[in-house]
């Protein structure tokens, strides 16, 4: 399986960092998952939990105010409140 490179960052801190299977969050339009190859996509974010799964299977959970995300050639970048 292939993975994708997820950077979350805050206006002070870089959250994380790593490759992951899957990313879960939730867009003003309401939730919505990312997984490897998906279509290119810029989203503004909405209060709640991002949720991933990490390379070794283990489920992360960040809680974020609102924010940005740009998925393209399975690079994600979350610029998060």
């Amino acid at each position: 399986m292939r993975f994708m490179t997820l950077n979350i960052l805050t206006p002070d801190d870089l959250l994380y960092s790593g490759e992951v299977k899957d990313v879960r969050l939730i867009g003003l339009d309401g939730h919505f998952q990312i997984l490897p190859n998906h279509a290119p996509i810029v989203s503004a974010l909405a209060k709640g939990e991002v949720k991933i799964i990490d390379n070794e299977d283990k489920e992360l959970v960040f809680q974020i105010k609102g924010g940005v995300l740009e998925m393209r050639d399975n690079e994600i970048q979350i610029l998060a409140q």
